[in-house]
């Protein structure tokens, strides 16, 4: 809140703020947009090499990058889905630093990253880079305190006192218990305060050239095929009548639209009768004026019953085909694999659930309607006319033909227009979401111009086929009206040559009424048949998502696990091969490993090392590429997916919380019990949060949670796993980016109620996993050794020794 209210992000009550300098700021989400590592980190910022060398190097980037198939040209994707939650971090960091700006504002930025990377980062970044640089850092790791001039204490929004580390540990009380419980959550008083600080190791500007654009010929930069945001896919050409079948298929579409054909035919015969019967009898003296009137009225009233038949019929079927639409498309996209995600920007999928499924419900059913309507018009105006004067054909004829053609020749640019207005609306709403889930940070680097520029582009891109289309619209409708306005004129020329007497007065003034009516009736016939085209274009982009490759099922019948599985939480990986993607390299490679029923497995590794994507492989959010997962004797490949992941425990690295109640939150499918729920929320630690809320179990949450704390939304997470119970809790670096008082809540609340069951913990703090059983440690997707935590102590060489002795280097040395 400090942060925000410096960067004027939230409503000032009382006081001044003043700000002498250009600010960095760095949020403590990672906010990463849609293209290349250089593009992020540049930020709109000419290229200097030098200083870009540089900030690679301070950021401990150049390695990492050199992992990536092509350095800092590698597109991240969409939130920077290919990258782990530290190097999403760095890159951030390295983003502030290049903009060489007078005031730093770091919210949190060490949490997500192991003990070495932190110690390097802060000692290269902070303390060398930073060093005449006004600097702001939120954190609650304790240790990198001595570092820093002076310290703001702060609780319950009021800052405690403001002092130097040294007198506020004297003078503080409040300090000195939190640094206390600091060392007692690390075991910092059992830590060999020699050990000297690790300075990370100079990168030259040399070793640099490799990782960036100029280290790469010009055949060796990504091509489209090899970038993870592929360009949005569009059909091109005539689609034929495929999407029409499309949609008049479903929810029995094709009766409904017959009865709309059937009633609109009966209701233009019923129009003719009616103008013919007046027409014949208006000046015969054998029908009385009553009589004449009378049934005019009468055929008039049944004709508005099948027009309003018709009507309701149309919208029996705007409602069901767009039902069924919907939810196939709802269904495909919820059973997408993570990997269709990763590759789609989110604004191509909202520009299909948003416009695309709005101009399907509202537009797309009375766009059928009107161009079956005014199509029967059109012809039934001009049988008219040639029953009157068969000549008319002569020339009508030969109009209908050139009408034809002028149609298709419009059709084939306007529905190429139209799907390009497609595929520019979705660029434009992805861009739109960017900019709102990081204008915190656009804001702070003062680059509203620049993203409201690229918006105000955007837009333009998207309104250009939109306007190109209309202008092809009104060129068609002008030579459409030229040509009926000379048949009603060819037709009142002949009917003018006639023989007087060949027809009443009265007949003749019906002719020339239908002649008018065809003139609008022929250019509303074939225009309406364009907007029909134009609009099913929806359709076909609906339809692209309605069959994508999907997830395993839910649910195998044949092979379901009894309602007690897994009983014993006993997990067996059997040479487990990973890839992301087909024809990428593995991410993880021949991992073998048993995890006993009941013990607490620690799995530690540097940042990029294949944790995270270890644990998306239990929960088959990424399929082994070979390799096998057994639980209590079960493969977890042979069930279906809603029996393995209901039966799982997992509390992530980034909670996520959904706009609702407490309750929903913790209990979305109304299984527990208020008292259940009350009883976790005790354990948690959250009873007296919610209850100062004041509406209980019904309180506000937000979306995405942030009414609550970091803290508080992890604890959430946590009471969702005691309610269900879980016999294998999994934690992903649960514990990253939360306080030391909330990790002391959760991790002895995880050691109390789940004493019996297996639980994984993912960490960057290594006092989380030192009272583990077994710790796997992995390194660059490998098992470097899974041993009891005290025997890797003892080991020479171990890697887990290793990352301990950092951490304790980390977290002991007050002159980082």
């Amino acid at each position: 809140m400090l942060l925000s209210a410096a960067l004027g992000e939230v409503p000032k009550i009382e006081g001044t703020i003043k700000i002498s300098g250009k600010i960095a700021y760095i949020s403590q989400n990672a906010w990463i947009q849609t293209g290349t590592v250089q593009d992020n980190i540049l930020f709109g910022s000419s290229m200097v090499r030098e200083r870009y060398n540089n900030t690679l190097a301070r950021c401990s980037l150049v390695k990492d990058l050199e992992m990536l198939p092509y350095g800092d040209c590698t597109q991240i994707g969409e939130r920077g889905v290919n990258l782990s939650g530290g190097q999403k971090q760095r890159v951030q960091l390295a983003r502030a630093l290049y903009q060489n700006a007078d005031i730093y504002l770091l919210d949190d930025p060490f949490s997500a990253v192991d003990a070495h990377t932190a110690t390097s980062i802060f000692n290269e970044y902070v303390m060398s880079a930073l060093s005449d640089k006004t600097v702001l850092l939120v954190t609650h790791q304790v240790d990198l305190l001595p570092a820093f001039d002076s310290i703001l204490l702060m609780s319950d929004g009021e800052v405690i006192q403001c002092a130097p580390y040294q007198d506020l540990l004297a003078d503080c009380e409040e300090f000195k218990n939190l640094v206390t419980a600091h060392k007692d959550t690390t075991g910092a008083s059992d830590l060999n305060n020699n050990i000297p600080p690790q300075r990370s190791k100079e990168v030259s500007i040399k070793e640099t050239d490799g990782i960036h654009g100029s280290g790469y010929t010009e055949s060796m930069k990504p091509s489209p095929a090899d970038q993870l945001i592929k360009k949005e896919e569009r059909e091109k050409g005539d689609s034929g009548v495929k999407p029409y079948m499309l949609y008049l298929c479903q929810n029995k579409g094709f009766l409904y639209f017959s009865f709309c054909v059937i009633f609109h035919i009966i209701f233009v015969a019923g129009q003719i009768s009616q103008n013919s019967w007046m027409a014949a009898n208006v000046q015969n003296p054998h029908v009385s004026m009553l009589k004449l009137i009378s049934v005019y009225i009468i055929i008039g009233v049944c004709t508005m019953l099948f027009m309003l038949s018709r009507s309701l019929v149309v919208v029996v079927l705007g409602i069901q085909t767009s039902r069924s639409l919907f939810s196939q498309l709802l269904n495909s996209l919820f059973r997408a694999p993570m990997s269709f995600f990763d590759s789609t920007p989110v604004g191509r999928v909202l520009s299909r659930v948003s416009s695309d499924l709005n101009i399907i419900d509202l537009d797309l059913p009375f766009a059928f309607v009107f161009s079956l309507g005014d199509t029967l018009n059109a012809y039934s105006n001009l049988g008219v006319l040639a029953v009157a004067t068969w000549e008319v054909l002569f020339v009508s004829v030969p109009m209908i033909v050139l009408a034809i053609r002028l149609q298709r020749y419009y059709l084939a640019s306007a529905k190429e227009l139209m799907r390009i207005n497609g595929t520019t609306k979705s660029a434009l709403v992805n861009h739109l979401g960017e900019s709102i889930s990081g204008a915190i940070t656009i804001r702070a680097f003062g680059e509203e111009d620049r993203f409201f520029a690229k918006n105000l582009d955007l837009v333009d891109k998207n309104a250009c086929p939109y306007f190109c289309n209309f202008a092809a619209t009104e060129w068609l409708i002008q030579r459409l009206e030229i040509m009926s306005a000379s048949v009603l004129s060819f037709s009142a020329f002949v009917m003018a040559l006639l023989p007087q007497g060949t027809f009443s007065p009265g007949f003749v003034g019906m002719v020339l009424s239908y002649g008018l009516s065809l003139n609008v009736s022929f250019v509303c016939s074939i225009q309406n048949q364009c907007n029909l085209a134009n609009q099913i274009i929806s359709v076909e982009r609906v339809n692209q998502y309605m069959d994508i490759q999907s997830e395993a099922t839910k649910v195998i019948e044949e092979n379901r696990p009894l309602q007690d599985w897994p009983q014993d939480g006993y997990v067996e990986l059997r040479d487990l091969k990973i890839r992301y993607r087909k024809d990428t390299p593995l991410v993880l490679h021949g991992i073998t490993c048993k995890f006993q029923a009941g013990d607490k497995i620690g799995i530690v590794g540097r940042t990029g090392s294949g944790k995270t994507t270890l644990i998306g492989t239990l929960f088959r959010l990424i399929e082994p590429d070979e390799g096998k997962i057994i639980i209590d004797s079960m493969d977890i490949g042979t069930i279906g997916l809603h029996d393995l992941r209901s039966r799982l425990g997992i509390i992530p690295q980034d909670p996520t919380l959904f706009h609702g109640t407490v309750r929903y939150n913790l209990d979305p499918l109304g299984q527990f019990s208020d008292q259940q729920i009350w009883e976790v929320l005790g354990k948690c630690q959250l009873l007296e949060a919610v209850r100062e809320k004041g509406h209980g179990l019904d309180s506000l949450v937000v979306e995405g949670g942030s009414n609550w704390s970091m803290g508080q939304r992890q604890l959430f997470c946590l009471g969702r796993a005691l309610l269900r119970r879980c016999r294998i809790l999994v934690l992903d670096e649960a514990t990253a980016s939360i306080d030391n008082a909330t990790d002391v809540v959760l991790q002895k609340t995880i050691r109390t109620e789940f004493k019996y069951c297996t639980v994984i913990t993912v960490a960057h703090r290594i006092p989380t996993v030192m009272d583990c059983d077994m710790i796997l440690a992995l390194r660059d997707g490998r098992v470097a050794e899974y041993d009891k935590p005290v025997k890797l102590m003892e080991t020479e060489g171990s890697l887990f020794r290793e990352l301990v002795k950092e951490y304790r280097s980390h977290t002991s040395n007050t002159n980082i």
